[in-house]
């Protein structure tokens, strides 16, 4: 497995792996007495009697409703009406539902009761890629989130109502998932780097009603014209009603079709600054996260006022220890489940979230620490692969700043290779601040597997199971691994963020997720457990790739390669990237009479990019005259990728065409 994660690094990044090859296995961080005494965690463990780690980890999992309850006591959060049960599971475990018999709001824990007792603190501190700052307070962002609410309400959003929100990140951004909460209707958070049929797509399987764009935004100095992005996605997404523009540029140039689109400051001009929220079961939908599987369209994850709100919470409380003084940047998109994971998080708590709508590395290779330093930020979260992206600009743009108000460090999207992680700790957080390395996905609602800020850690590490997480690690016939060996994560028990199922698809979900062993989550990713209790993840073992730390399903990128009319049939798979975690590959089978020659092969790149975004564009797309394929005519993507890695494919007895790998290793 290590050999597969390390593949392919870039000569600064196999210096950085070589350097640190004596501190492998070895701890690397330790806390301090008083990084201990001040720690969320360590008031949970002492309110309830817990001496140690262990305890604590084994407590939470033996006795979840225990752990739940006590989480809600402990952060406060408040129920408008009291649950009478912690964890019905009378449906089943995979619907399972929690809170029952209470009411709650999202938007009243994560903004109104700040507006109340804080009302001048900053909610958010937003910066944007041409260096303009702004800074919202609690009561600001109430305000704009009630007036949002009675906005979208006129335009006939009701409760359960899908609202569509293809945004940058920004206070508005924040604004709307308040709004929509305060509704009681369903935000869909889209990934602004994405292409019109990407965004219509899960508009047209939500059943969006209106839409949230803005005029554009920059990257890299270029303009990304949002909004005209937005009009070709509506075009093909029929529910789609009403869409709404933020002109976050103020392009005059914009188009605009009347009697549907309306502008932002329109809407809101004299609208309430009140606004009564609706009183929701905590079962209620509060957004859907897409997400890819190995086949179909995008899997609709579907995530709750009650269960969302807590389980974040909690972990943004003990894991990434953030308090009300803390101001917490997450390096994310709202397409990614890491924005609703922050903007939660920070606001549940009281706390500052601070949000950046740019490419961290531009206008120069220090964007990232210079925000650091200037705006004194505490907790900061990043993506393996934007660490791998920045290690060859060399350590002295880290170095010229000040970046001594960070306390924590934040990892989640991918597995770590041990040079990055090592720099990042060393590098970034001066071997002060400890890698709160955190790994779930956007159907977990969060993470399965984190250390929290009282523990040793060694390179790479997750540590151990996230609180309250009843996860272990499978073998191929479904019983726990030995220590040291490689198997299926998987969990145990219920938790409150996981999905409610799988947008219009209960039988999807039930597949995907349940049915590989009775009342067992599998997740797809490989993991072990080393001889000192120590878990680590090694890449999924299912065909989704992971691009940048976006997962995304190979029939998304086999359906932009479909409308070429040379293209007979394909298949996408991930290879190790040093910069993306994955690069996708492209295995095309051609129409006859069709030329493979590098017109075409242009032609289908740009087809991917253009349907899923330039952050998807395929590295290689090689043309082959078959594919792999087994009995029952399902490709063998994994076949694929073990030709491209010069690996064992393994088991081919059921494989029909065995001598296509051949020919394939000949065209790599």
């Amino acid at each position: 497995m290590e050999s597969v994660q390390t593949l392919g690094l870039d000569v600064s990044v196999q210096a950085a792996q070589g350097a640190v090859e004596g501190r492998l296995g070895e701890i690397v961080w330790s806390p301090a007495g008083d990084s201990i005494e001040r720690a969320n965690v360590t008031r949970f463990m002492r309110r309830h009697g817990i001496s140690a780690y262990e305890e604590l980890v084994e407590r939470s999992q033996r006795d979840v409703e225990w752990f739940w309850d006590a989480v809600v006591e402990d952060l406060g959060i408040e129920f408008a009406r009291p649950y009478r049960q912690v964890l019905d599971e009378s449906d089943g475990k995979p619907w399972a539902r929690w809170f029952s018999g209470g009411s709650i709001n999202l938007a009243f824990n994560c903004v109104d009761r700040w507006a109340d007792r804080t009302p001048e603190k900053a909610a958010v501190i937003w910066e944007g890629e041409d260096g303009t700052v702004r800074i919202v307070s609690y009561a600001e962002l109430r305000t704009m989130a009630n007036r949002l609410a009675h906005g979208l309400r006129s335009l006939g959003v009701e409760r359960g109502d899908t609202v569509g929100v293809f945004m940058p990140m920004a206070p508005e951004t924040v604004a709307v998932t308040l709004a929509c909460a305060k509704l009681g209707a369903v935000y869909l958070p889209i990934f602004s780097g994405y292409g019109a049929e990407a965004v219509a797509t899960r508009l047209r399987d939500s059943d969006a009603k209106v839409l949230v764009t803005a005029d554009g935004t920059s990257r890299r100095g270029s303009l990304v014209p949002m909004k005209e992005t937005a009009d070709e996605a509506v075009a093909l997404a029929p529910t789609v009603e009403r869409v709404l523009v933020w002109r976050r540029l103020g392009r005059e140039d914009l188009p605009w079709e009347g009697g549907r689109d309306i502008a932002w400051d329109d809407l809101l001009e004299g609208r309430p600054e009140g606004f009564d929220n609706e009183v929701l079961d905590p079962e209620h939908p509060l957004f859907i996260a897409y997400t890819s599987g190995t086949t179909g369209r995008p899997k609709g994850s579907v995530h709750v006022h009650g269960g969302f709100l807590v389980k974040v919470a909690e972990e943004v409380a003990y894991q990434t220890d953030v308090t009300p003084e803390d101001i917490l940047f997450w390096v994310s998109d709202l397409g990614w489940i890491m924005g609703p994971w922050e903007i939660v998080g920070a606001g549940a708590l009281g706390a500052t979230v601070f949000l950046f709508d740019g490419a961290p590395n531009f206008p120069a290779p220090d964007r990232l620490w210079d925000m650091v330093e200037r705006h004194r930020i505490t907790v900061l979260g990043i993506s393996p692969t934007l660490i791998r992206a920045l290690i060859p600009e060399g350590e002295e743009h880290v170095r010229r700043h000040d970046l001594s108000s960070l306390r924590i460090l934040g990892s989640t999207g991918e597995p770590w290779n041990p040079g990055p992680y090592l720099w990042f700790l060393d590098e970034v957080g001066g071997g002060r601040c400890p890698i709160i390395n955190l790994s779930g996905g956007t159907e977990v609602g969060a993470c399965f597997l984190s250390p929290l800020p009282i523990n040793e850690l060694k390179p790479c590490t997750l540590r151990g199971p996230a609180l309250g997480m009843d996860v272990d690690i499978f073998d191929a016939e479904g019983a726990p691994v030995t220590p040291g060996e490689v198997g299926e994560l998987v969990c145990k028990k219920p938790w409150p963020g996981m999905t409610r199922g799988i947008w219009k698809d209960p039988e999807r979900y039930l597949d995907t997720y349940w049915r590989r062993w009775p009342d067992v989550w599998v997740h797809g990713d490989w993991a072990s457990v080393d001889a000192d209790g120590f878990w680590f993840l090694h890449g999924r073992s299912d065909d989704t790739m992971n691009v940048a730390g976006k997962r995304l399903g190979p029939a998304e990128v086999e359906s932009a390669l479909a409308g070429n009319p040379a293209v007979a049939e394909s298949a996408a798979i991930g290879v190790p990237d040093d910069i993306k975690g994955e690069a996708i590959w492209c295995f095309v089978v051609t129409k006859p009479g069709h030329d493979h020659g590098d017109e075409l092969r242009a032609q289908l790149a740009g087809a991917v990019m253009a349907s899923l975004g330039k952050s998807f564009k395929p590295s290689r797309v090689v043309f082959v005259e078959e594919l792999p394929r087994t009995r029952s005519a399902k490709i063998m993507r994994r076949t694929l990728r073990s030709a491209v890695l010069g690996q064992d494919p393994g088991d081919l007895s059921s494989l029909e065409n065995p001598r296509s790998l051949e020919s394939i290793r000949e065209r790599i």
